[in-house]
């Protein structure tokens, strides 16, 4: 009933995917192919019927522990009720417990599933809070945009938030691929870094990492002087040292220990291809 899925079952993938979230064939076989790969690919299939639920359990890296990733977790309509996530979930789980990891994450489609998740043994983890604030003009604010390769992104993340959920290089890269043809900018300078799309007169920034808070505040206004807007909407991570009294920590991700636990209230995740180019 539950196995490792095969690039036959990419049609079958497609209208799941179609079906719980609206994405397309192209999407479906990057995310499977590429951003997970097939081996990291589960699928429930009654026997003797179609495939009825899958999710990828991409690798993952936290403070040099290995963990997977839980992503795009769905099941057709008509198998729903069933407890098919539910066994799909505990297989996957045995299988990265016997490969030698340590924890899975996730990040719940909407508020209504953190239940789901925590009657399957996940803990709300990795807090974010989102603030708007207005960004004065600097001209003498100084950064470079759109030119860091994937591989020194990542080089940034582990310097700048060294307690983070890492991807490997090769689903990272899917990730930056696909905020890009959505229009993010990646900015930085000797001491941070952001990543934003432009919203009108609103900057949204989704990521951004510096030294300090008047590190980062250069790398707003740079945004600002080439973008010409005047606003930012920052997302942080909740334990985040960079502007510690704006925002309001909320809900976002979860985790599963496979084992003993530790501690990650000081923990970070995003860039997981979650993030979209919408306000």
């Amino acid at each position: 009933m539950f196995r490792i899925a095969q690039p036959g079952d990419l049609p079958a993938l497609c209208g799941l995917m179609q079906t719980a979230f609206g994405d397309g064939a192209e999407f479906t076989e990057m995310m499977a192919a590429r951003f997970a790969g097939w081996e990291n690919v589960y699928v429930a299939q009654p026997e003797g019927g179609p495939v009825s639920a899958m999710l990828c359990a991409v690798p993952v890296t936290l403070r040099g522990r290995r963990g997977a990733y839980f992503y795009a977790l769905c099941t057709a309509p008509e198998a729903r009720g069933k407890g098919l996530m539910s066994g799909l979930m505990e297989y996957a789980a045995d299988a990265l417990r016997a490969a030698g990891a340590r924890f899975i994450v996730t990040i719940p489609a909407n508020a209504g599933l953190f239940a789901f998740y925590e009657k399957r043994g996940f803990s709300r983890a990795f807090a974010r809070r989102t603030f708007t604030r207005n960004v004065r003009r600097n001209l003498w604010a100084a950064a470079e945009f759109d030119t860091i390769t994937v591989r020194s992104l990542l080089q940034l993340r582990e310097k700048y938030a060294p307690n983070s959920v890492l991807l490997g290089l090769d689903s990272f890269t899917e990730v930056l691929l696909d905020l890009y043809s959505l229009g993010v900018t990646v900015v930085s300078s000797p001491e941070g870094y952001g990543l934003f799309f432009r919203h009108w007169d609103t900057l949204r920034f989704i990521e951004l990492f510096a030294s300090g808070d008047r590190a980062a505040e250069l790398l707003v206004q740079a945004a600002r002087e080439k973008t010409g807007a005047t606003q930012a909407q920052i997302t942080l991570g909740a334990a985040q040292s960079i502007f510690p009294a704006e925002g309001r920590p909320a809900d976002y991700g979860m985790i599963r220990f496979l084992g003993e636990s530790f501690d990650v209230s000081e923990s970070y995740m995003g860039l997981m291809l979650d993030e979209t180019g919408q306000a």
